[in-house]
C-alpha cells in the first residue's frame, strides 16, 4: 500500500511531533495560501490521531476586493478537511507603522484573543522561506541579533511547526491534494519590502552565491537563537542576583558599579529585564543606549525618558526608576553630590 505523497507527507511529518506533544486544542490560522492551506490539510489529517481538537480561523482584513467572499470561501473548504470550529474574524487594519505592519497587528491581535477564548494555541504556516526572508529584513534593520536570530517554532499562544519546510513543499503538497491555493497579490507588488526580498534579493543572492541559501539563513538563526537563549538565560541570573535576594521592587533600582562590571551583551540585557519587568514596553535601541550610558559614561546627566513617560535616573549609586506621572526624585533617594559633577 503506497503512501501519501511526498510533499503531503512532508507536512504531515512537521506537524505530527508537535501535536503529540501538547493535548492543547489548535487553532490554524488560514489565508487560503499554500502555506496555511497545506498545513490546515496536515493538521485535520493528524490531529485525530494524536486526540487533539483542532479547528481553524481565517482573518478577513478587508482590505482588498472580495475579501469577505475569499473567507466564506475559505471557510468551506476548511470544514470540508474536517476541522471544527472555523471562525473568521473581521479585523479594522489601523495605519501605524504602514499597511503591511499594520495589518500583522490586527490579524495577530485577532488571533491572540481567538486563543485565549479557545483556551488553544494558533497553528502558523510560515516556512523556511518565510524566516529566510525574516532573517534579511533583520540584517536590513541593523535592530540587533534577536531580529537576525528568526522567528521562534513555539512562542505561546503561536506555534510554527513548517519552519523547517520549503514553500515550495507546501504548494506541492496543496496541488497533490487538489487544494485551491489563493495566491495574495501582497505577495508579489514590489511596493512591499518583503516581496521584492523574495522576488529580487533571494533569488540573486541563490546566483552568486551557488545555491542554499535560504536553508544556510534559516541555519544560521537557529544557531543565533542558541546562544540568544543562553544570553538571556545569564542575564536573568544576574538580574536576580543585582535586584537583591528578596527581589527589590523595580522602583528600588540596581547597583550601577555591579551592572557596569558585567559584559557589554549581558549588561544590557540585564537592563531591558529590569525595565521590561518594571512595565516598560516599546523599548528602542536609543534607550537603552541611554540607559546604558548612565552605568557606562556618567558624567552626572539628567534622567532617560522612556515610553510610556517613565524615566531612569542615577542617584546615590543605584539606577532608579521614576514612574510617569510622578514629581521630582524618587522619594528616600538623594542624588549623589558626587555623582553630579563629571
Amino acid at each position: 500500500m503506497s503512501g501519501p505523497p511526498p510533499a503531503v507527507a512532508a507536512v504531515r511529518s512537521a506537524v505530527r511531533p508537535g501535536l503529540r506533544a501538547s493535548s492543547q486544542p489548535v487553532l490554524v490560522a488560514v489565508s487560503g495560501g499554500a502555506d496555511s492551506l497545506a498545513l490546515a490539510a496536515a493538521v485535520a489529517f493528524e490531529a485525530p490521531r494524536a486526540g487533539v481538537p483542532a479547528g481553524a480561523v481565517t482573518v478577513d482584513h478587508g482590505l482588498q476586493p472580495g475579501s469577505s467572499q475569499r473567507a466564506r470561501d475559505t471557510v468551506g473548504l476548511l470544514r470540508g478537511l474536517g476541522l471544527d470550529p472555523v471562525l473568521v474574524v473581521p479585523v479594522a487594519v489601523g495605519t501605524a507603522g504602514g499597511p503591511e505592519a499594520a495589518a500583522r497587528t490586527a490579524r495577530y491581535d485577532a488571533l491572540t484573543r481567538c486563543a485565549g477564548g479557545a483556551g488553544a494555541r494558533v497553528a502558523l504556516g510560515h516556512t523556511l522561506d518565510d524566516q529566510a526572508e525574516t532573517v534579511l529584513l533583520g540584517l536590513g534593520r541593523g535592530s540587533g541579533p534577536r531580529s537576525v536570530a528568526g522567528m521562534v517554532a513555539e512562542r505561546p499562544p503561536f506555534w510554527r511547526p513548517l519552519l523547517g519546510v520549503r514553500r515550495e513543499t507546501t504548494r506541492a503538497a496543496c496541488a497533490a491534494q487538489g487544494l485551491p491555493v489563493w495566491d495574495d497579490p501582497w505577495n508579489t507588488d514590489p511596493a512591499y519590502r518583503r516581496a521584492r526580498l523574495r522576488a529580487e534579493v533571494l533569488p540573486l543572492l541563490e546566483d552568486v552565491l551557488g545555491g542554499g541559501v535560504a536553508p544556510a539563513l534559516a541555519r544560521t538563526a537557529d544557531l543565533l537563537r542558541e546562544d540568544l537563549d543562553a544570553l538571556d538565560a545569564l542575564a536573568g541570573e544576574h538580574l536576580a542576583r543585582l535586584a537583591g535576594p528578596a527581589g527589590l521592587p523595580a522602583a528600588d533600582g540596581l547597583p550601577a558599579a555591579g551592572v557596569a562590571d558585567l559584559p557589554a551583551a549581558l549588561r544590557r540585557r540585564v537592563l531591558r529585564g529590569w525595565l521590561r519587568g518594571a512595565g516598560v514596553g516599546d523599548l528602542q535601541a536609543v534607550h537603552l543606549g541611554a540607559v546604558d550610558a548612565l552605568v557606562t559614561g556618567w558624567h552626572g546627566q539628567g534622567p532617560v525618558a522612556l515610553p510610556g513617560g517613565a524615566e531612569a535616573l542615577r542617584a546615590s549609586g543605584r539606577l532608579v526608576l521614576r514612574p510617569a506621572g510622578s514629581s521630582g526624585g524618587r522619594a528616600g533617594v538623594a542624588p549623589d553630590p558626587e555623582e553630579q559633577h563629571p
